[in-house]
């Protein structure tokens, strides 16, 4: 193929890389107008459409049909001139694969774009990142199929791959069995890819536990997720560990979550009192959902007890502050108003020696 391209081999004479030449420019000319008209047709379509899908879809599409009319317009002008088909036609074994890999691979992320534009206008927060967690693993694994069937069909135009070819064809056995063991994780995490589209068991945008990590599910690729924590960090996840081992989920159908605060206190406290000042402070929060507010004595030791106060809230980031601001109250309260039931294990020598001199 290679061969075809050495100057040396044409013995082409001033006149045919003339008429070469005007063939060339003429083809080209007539492909670019053909273009320019065509998409003036379709521009003066798309502004009578009301929706902006149409308009994106156009101008993701419109440089690889510019190309794509041009090789084509380059490929009939070849088959009336050898001159430029001897040049031309082993370009075009590359340049055709490429071209349809590239209008492919653009189709595919204008209906990316196009179908996160629409949830946009989405109400419901978690049908958003349903969606759109799907769109980017589908997304992605298309992308990864059309660039592996382009730079297939691109290495299979060059005649020793192509013997390769063959000679793995006719061993198809050991070959599946040397592809299969060495693409094995990237096969597995296509797979895990695939199955967290499908069955949904994290989305963009959950607040998820994992490691010891709790964090929101910033993106979801083929091989890892990123989880991004409260103070910043960036915890690299493979995909796979999301679906081989447990993690939590916080907001899997909703954030509306109940959370716990916890007081430890002296055994001879009195619960009561408690109760009803964590029941009238929590009722007159802003951030309280009105759906949760208990208080239960969940442990009681010789030494201390534990008291655990459950509040609720209509997001996680609420449930945080609200608890937050319960245990700081809660402390503040029972500091002036029931001191003896804070535990303390302090040593007060000075007033000690007081009471003996006493």
């Amino acid at each position: 193929m290679f061969e075809r391209l050495n100057p040396q081999n044409w013995n082409l004479s001033w006149t045919a890389l003339a008429e070469a030449a005007v063939a060339l420019f003429i083809a080209i000319a007539l492909a670019w107008l053909i273009y320019r008209v065509a998409f003036a047709i379709v521009h003066r379509l798309v502004s009578t459409s009301k929706s902006a899908v149409d308009n994106l879809v156009v101008q993701r599409i419109r440089h690889p049909i510019k190309w794509s009319l041009i090789a084509i317009a380059i490929t009939l002008a070849a088959q009336g001139d050898p001159t430029i088909a001897r040049v031309w036609e082993p370009l075009a074994q590359f340049l055709r694969p490429a071209l349809l890999g590239w209008i492919a691979y653009a189709l595919v992320k204008a209906f990316t774009l196009a179908m996160e534009l629409r949830l946009d206008a989405a109400v419901d927060a978690v049908a958003v990142r349903s969606r759109r967690t799907r769109i980017a693993i589908l997304s992605r694994t298309a992308t990864f199929a059309i660039v592996f069937i382009t730079v297939g069909l691109m290495l299979f135009t060059i005649p020793a791959v192509q013997s390769i070819g063959a000679t793995l064809l006719a061993s198809a056995g050991l070959a599946a069995l040397a592809v299969g063991a060495a693409a094995q994780p990237a096969l597995k995490s296509l797979i895990a890819g695939l199955q967290i589209a499908v069955t949904e068991p994290l989305r963009l945008g959950d607040m998820v536990v994992v490691d010891g990590h709790t964090g929101r599910v910033e993106e979801i690729h083929m091989a890892f997720i990123i989880v991004r924590t409260w103070d910043e960090r960036a915890v690299v996840v493979p995909t796979a560990r999301f679906l081989e081992e447990s993690f939590e989920n916080w907001s899997r159908t909703s954030e509306v979550l109940t959370g716990p605060v916890f007081l430890h206190l002296d055994p001879a406290t009195e619960v009561a009192p408690i109760r009803a000042e964590v029941e009238r402070y929590v009722g007159e929060h802003e951030l309280w959902d009105k759906r949760t507010v208990a208080v239960l004595m969940t442990k009681a030791h010789p030494e201390s007890i534990e008291l655990r106060i459950s509040v609720s809230a209509s997001t996680i980031g609420n449930l945080w502050n609200l608890r937050c601001a319960v245990r700081e109250h809660m402390i503040g309260w029972l500091r002036e108003n029931m001191p003896d039931a804070l535990i303390r294990h302090r040593l007060e020598v000075e007033s000690a020696n007081e009471r003996v001199k006493g």
